[in-house]
């Protein structure tokens, strides 16, 4: 049965039709089955939603950072209430297996609500500056947009701070995946949420998108995705000065330096670059290895990864589908042309998965014998589709790592922490993990064309609030 819900947008508290007469469907990538239509989205969806915030932002802007605090914290609750509901809309609508779904797609948003509610009691809302009185307050209206990946957690990087800033929000997930993230509306109605202050715009990112990116009442965008489509919202944003954060692309390393141990880093690089089959702009899809090592390496990748499981993600496999069949085929391309270059094929391939007939299944894939200038080494993929390549020594190492256009992530192992750290701040990358170390509240975000600006944490929240400085006070 089709949602209803996917056919409205949630706009000053309620569902309302959308004015589009058009409709997009949205399927299953495992079964090749429409399961849902949203609405196409118009330009006055757009109007009404901005209007809404607006009319909210008098009143949502000056509540109490603590009180925000209350609210952000019972749509987390609201959200958790709906865990295994949420993790079955998402393996339904993305193809990731079910189980993977739960841990990595429903429990990180649904914490990160938690972290900003908490966040209003210890964040420096003012200061004192020599005579000045230095507030932090809201940019004002939000747009959201977030990507088919990961739509609820990158969502939810954007909806919390900007809520505990004072912040009304309009959400525009993607067209593709965009059934689970009704639940920020019923979660924003469950706490109570003033009308206005959250609003969902279904609908294209070529209509809905670009009109709500365009428009003169939105005053900050936070988009997540694809390079290319992130240079457009920049270059909306930039013809009214409107703030942007930009969550792009990446092509990032993990580094085998020579001391590693192969047997800790090399499942935790393979699991890295295969993590949601490979669609994640911090998959660690090179992987640089010292020349001496290369070999055992190699043949180390190849037993890790023909472990690795294809199928119905309703079972506990390890990969489900890719989300569509422009990504399968996208995907496909890629490791056509990484043949036709000369890298060698370790494992994987161009060949449907075994037993699976339908389905948008792309084979865990990986290459060795890259040289750093090929297209898979060079090109975000997004799917699983690892690049081996050889290095001589640390200095040759970090020059292959920063030779790409973008800078997101990256990963080093090594006995050695403090030569890691050494290496890692050479690297023209946004974050650095040493051993596969992980931190929820360090800042994300990129060099280079892999973005704009910081989420997570405090530094999440400073991208949605502006200094003003009260003199005399």
């Amino acid at each position: 049965m089709v949602p209803s819900k996917l056919t409205k947008n949630f706009v000053g508290g309620q569902w309302v039709e959308s004015r589009s007469t058009s409709t997009i469907p949205v399927v299953n990538p495992a079964t090749e089955e429409v399961i849902a239509e949203v609405a196409g989205g118009s330009h006055e969806d757009a109007g009404r939603a901005v209007a809404a915030a607006q009319e909210a932002f008098p009143g949502w802007s000056t509540t109490s950072p603590a009180e925000r605090g209350k609210y952000v914290a019972a749509m987390g609750e609201a959200l958790h209430e709906r865990a295994d509901e949420l993790a079955a809309t998402v393996t339904a609508e993305l193809g990731v297996p079910r189980h993977l779904a739960l841990a990595t797609q429903i429990t990180h948003p649904i914490a990160k609500f938690a972290r900003y509610a908490e966040l209003a009691e210890t964040f420096a809302w003012e200061e004192q500056a020599g005579s000045s009185r230095l507030v932090r307050a809201p940019v004002g209206v939000a747009l959201a947009v977030s990507p088919w990946n990961f739509p609820l957690n990158q969502a939810a990087d954007k909806i919390a701070p900007a809520l505990l800033a004072g912040c009304p929000v309009i959400l525009k997930p993607s067209e593709m995946t965009p059934m689970s993230t009704l639940a920020f509306a019923d979660a924003a109605q469950d706490a109570g949420l003033p009308p206005g202050v959250f609003n969902l715009v279904n609908g294209a990112g070529a209509t809905v998108g670009e009109a709500l990116a365009g428009h003169s009442g939105v005053d900050l965008i936070s988009f997540t995705g694809s390079t290319a489509v992130g240079k457009r919202i920049a270059a909306l944003a930039a013809e009214r000065v409107a703030r942007v954060t930009l969550e792009l692309g990446g092509k990032s390393p993990t580094i085998l330096l020579d001391d590693a141990d192969l047997h800790e880093a090399i499942p935790a690089a393979v699991k890295a670059c295969f993590l949601n089959s490979g669609q994640i702009c911090v998959s660690l899809s090179r992987l640089l290895v010292p020349r001496a090592r290369y070999q055992e390496v190699v043949e180390h990748v190849r037993e890790v990864a023909e472990g690795y499981t294809v199928g119905d993600p309703r079972t506990r496999v390890d990969l489900g589908p890719l989300a569509s069949s422009t990504q399968r085929d996208r995907v496909l391309g890629y490791i056509a042309r990484g043949i036709e270059q000369g890298a060698r094929l370790v494992t994987g391939g161009a060949e449907r998965p075994p037993g699976l007939a339908k389905g948008y299944y792309v084979r865990p894939t990986v290459f060795a014998d890259v040289e750093n200038s090929m297209d898979i080494a060079q090109q975000e993929i997004f799917g699983p589709v690892l690049s081996i390549i050889g290095y001589r020594d640390d200095e040759d190492a970090v020059s292959i790592a920063n030779d790409t256009p973008f800078g997101l992530t990256a990963c080093i192992w090594s006995h050695d922490l403090e030569r890691a750290a050494r290496v890692a701040r050479r690297l023209r990358t946004g974050m650095v993990r040493l051993n596969g170390a992980s931190d929820p509240q360090a800042p994300f975000g990129g060099f280079k064309q892999s973005g704009i600006g910081r989420e997570h944490g405090r530094y999440g929240l400073e991208e949605f609030v502006e200094w003003q400085a009260i003199v005399g006070s």
